[in-house]
C-alpha cells in the first residue's frame, strides 16, 4: 500500500453512470451516480449523445469529494459493442448506435448466412450478433451515406471518454473482442474482417491491455472533473469484464452472473476458445480469455414488470409471491429480441400459462424465474465449454435475496456474494491500482481487495422443480419463432 492514494473506477452504463473512489486498500471512500437518457428513435433501435456521458462524469467525479492530489489512476468499465464515430476533428458524427439496438438484421443475417459463421469464427473467434459494432458500420455505410463518408475513428462507448479525458485513440482487447473486427486469438484487429465489412482499419484505435496506461489527463479534462492534470487513465475494460474483475472473477473455471439490465454469464478461461451460437469468445481484463453469454434484457424486465406496468415497488411486489416455481406461469423475457442463445431482433416477451385465477404476484414471479431461465439457456447449449460449480453475482438484480435463490436453484450451483458488489466499477478501480503499479497484476489487486460474504446453496427439490419447469420454456422459443417473424413490425 502506498499511503493514501485513491483510484477513480468509473462504470459507464446504459442508463447512468456510477463512479467509485477506492483506496488502495479496497475501501470506498467515495461514491457517485448521475443519469443520462436513451432515446429510441424506432421500435427496437437504441441511440446515445456521448456528450450526455461526458457531462454526467464531469458531474460525478467532482461529487465524489476526493482530495484532487490523492488521486493516481482512473480507469473506466463501459456498455460494450455501442458504436461511437468521430470526424477528422475528433467530433462525434451521429449518437452512438447501443448494444441492444437491433436495426442490424439484414447485416448480421449477411455476415452470418454468405460470408458464414465457419468464417467469422476463423477471423474473430465469433459469429455476427446484431449487437455488434461491425454490423452497425456496414448499416450506416448503406443507410446514412454522407456519416460513413465523414467518419475518420471508429471507438467504442469507453473508450470515447478515454479520448475525451487524454486525447488518445485507444481501447481494450476486452471491449474490442466485441466488435466482430477483432482477432480474438492473436489479439490484433482482423485486416481482412475490416475488409469484409468495408472499414478501413486506420480508423480504429490502438489496442492495449486493460490495466495499461493509455494516457494521461488533459489540462482541459483535468479542470472539468476537479483533479491533476497529468493523472494517469488506464484503457479499463468492457462492462461485464470490468464487472468480473470487480468480484474476483480471475482465473480459469471461475464464472460470473452480472443481473442488470442485460444478463450475462461470464466464464473464465486458460486459452483461448472460439465462440459459439450461444456464448462470445472474449478476451478478459486480467489479460486471459473467457465466454460469455448476453441475453438483452434481465433485470429490465423485473423493471418494466413492477414499474411501467404494475406502478409499484419490488419489495412490495415480492412479499405475496408464491412457493418458488409454483407461479403456474412462464415468462419469455425477451423484451428487446434475444442475443444468446438464440441471435433473434424479431424475437419477443411473453407470459404462458395464465388462467382466470392468476395473481399479479404469481407473473412477477415469473419473470425473476425467466430470467433465471435464460441464463441456464446459454450453459445448457455451450455444453462442457461452460461447465461451472459455482458462480459469484453482481448487478442491481443480484442484491435481491428472492432472485438469488431462483438463480441458484435454476443453475443447480452455489451463487456468492461479495462483500463490495459495486460492478464496473469497482473492477475499472481495480484495474487503475494495477496500471499504477499499485498491484503487480490484477489476479494480486482482486485477492487484497475482493471478500466473499455470502452463499445462496441450491436445494435438492427445488432444483428437480426448476428442471421440469425450465424444459417446458426450453420449448416456447422454438414453437413461436416462425410467430415472432411475422409480426416483425407490427
Amino acid at each position: 500500500m502506498k499511503g493514501n492514494n485513491v483510484y477513480i473506477g468509473i462504470d459507464l452504463g446504459t442508463s447512468a453512470v456510477k463512479l467509485l473512489a477506492v483506496a488502495a486498500g479496497g475501501g470506498i471512500v467515495g461514491e457517485a451516480d448521475e443519469t443520462y437518457p436513451v432515446s429510441y428513435p424506432e421500435s427496437g433501435w437504441s441511440e446515445q449523445s456521448p456528450a450526455d456521458w461526458m457531462a454526467a462524469i464531469c458531474r460525478g467525479v467532482r461529487s465524489l469529494g476526493v482530495d484532487a492530489d490523492s488521486v493516481r489512476g482512473i480507469a473506466v468499465g463501459g456498455q460494450m459493442h455501442g458504436a461511437v464515430v468521430l470526424d477528422g476533428y475528433g467530433e462525434v458524427v451521429r449518437p452512438c448506435i447501443l448494444w441492444n439496438d437491433g436495426r442490424t438484421r439484414e447485416e448480421t443475417d449477411y455476415l452470418n448466412n454468405v460470408i458464414g459463421k465457419e468464417k467469422l469464427r476463423e477471423l474473430t473467434g465469433n459469429v455476427a450478433f446484431a449487437g455488434f459494432t461491425a454490423p452497425k458500420l456496414m448499416w450506416l455505410k448503406a443507410h446514412e451515406p454522407e456519416n460513413f463518408r465523414r467518419i475518420r475513428k471508429v471507438m467504442l462507448p469507453k473508450d470515447y471518454v478515454v479520448y475525451r479525458l487524454t486525447g488518445e485513440y485507444t481501447s481494450d482487447m476486452s471491449d474490442a473482442a466485441g466488435t466482430l473486427l477483432f482477432d480474438v486469438d492473436r489479439g490484433t484487429w482482423s485486416d481482412e474482417m475490416c475488409k469484409v465489412c468495408s472499414v478501413d482499419p486506420a480508423l480504429l484505435p490502438v489496442v492495449k491491455k486493460s490495466y495499461e496506461i493509455s494516457g494521461r489527463l488533459t489540462k482541459q479534462a483535468a479542470e472539468q472533473l476537479g483533479l491533476k492534470e497529468g493523472t494517469i487513465v488506464c484503457a479499463g475494460a468492457g462492462d461485464n469484464a470490468a464487472a468480473a474483475v470487480g468480484t474476483g472473477v480471475v482465473g480459469a473455471g471461475a464464472c460470473n452472473i452480472s443481473l442488470g439490465t442485460s444478463g450475462t454469464v461470464f466464464i473464465c478461461k486458460d486459452g483461448y476458445i472460439p465462440g459459439g451460437d450461444a456464448l462470445h469468445s472474449f478476451r478478459h481484463a486480467d489479460g486471459g480469455y473467457h465466454l460469455m453469454g448476453c441475453m438483452l434484457s434481465a433485470a429490465s424486465c423485473n423493471k418494466w414488470w413492477t414499474e411501467d406496468i404494475l406502478r409499484g415497488d419490488y419489495e412490495k411486489e415480492q412479499r405475496d409471491m408464491p412457493p418458488l416455481g409454483k407461479s403456474g406461469v412462464i415468462f419469455l423475457p425477451y423484451m428487446m429480441g434475444e442475443r444468446s442463445p438464440h441471435n433473434d431482433v424479431d424475437a419477443r416477451s411473453l407470459f404462458v400459462g395464465m388462467r382466470p385465477d392468476t395473481t399479479r404476484a404469481a407473473m412477477g414471479l415469473a419473470v425473476l424465474e425467466g430470467v433465471a431461465f435464460g441464463l441456464r439457456s446459454q450453459l445448457e447449449r455451450a455444453g462442457g465449454a461452460a461447465d461451472i460449480n459455482r458462480t459469484r453475482i453482481c448487478g442491481g438484480g443480484a442484491k435481491s435475496p428472492l432472485w438469488r435463490r431462483i438463480v441458484a436453484n435454476v443453475l443447480g450451483v452455489p451463487v456468492e456474494t461479495v462483500a463490495t458488489e459495486k460492478g464496473p466499477a469497482y473492477g475499472a478501480a481495480l484495474l487503475a491500482m494495477t496500471g499504477a503499479g499499485e498491484y503487480p497484476d490484477v489476479k494480486t489487486a482482486c485477492e487484497a481487495c475482493v471478500r466473499v460474504s455470502g452463499v445462496t446453496e441450491p436445494e435438492s427439490e427445488l432444483i428437480k422443480t426448476y428442471d421440469k419447469l425450465y424444459a417446458v420454456y426450453d420449448s416456447i422459443y422454438p414453437a413461436m419463432k416462425k410467430i415472432f417473424r411475422e409480426m416483425r413490425g407490427i
